[in-house]
């Protein structure tokens, strides 16, 4: 399964942390973050909870840029 958030932050270079720390996320097949679009598209591995996994996902990329955000 895919889907698109929004996301809130400040350079491509933070988009690209949010990126990183996305994918090392559990439960996470694959994701891209767009600085361009303020999106970014995941893909959950097959029989993960989207609602567990971006919670995660969303703790994640607070520890590499704190003041980003993702709209859930």
């Amino acid at each position: 399964m895919k889907k698109s958030y929004k996301i809130d932050v400040d350079c491509a270079n933070c988009a690209n942390k949010m990126e990183e720390a996305a994918q090392k996320t559990p439960g996470v097949k694959d994701c891209t973050v767009s600085f361009m679009t303020l999106k970014m598209k995941v893909e959950f591995e097959d029989g993960a909870d989207p609602a567990q996994v971006m919670a995660a996902v969303r703790d994640n990329c607070k520890k590499v840029e704190s003041d980003c955000e993702v709209f859930l």
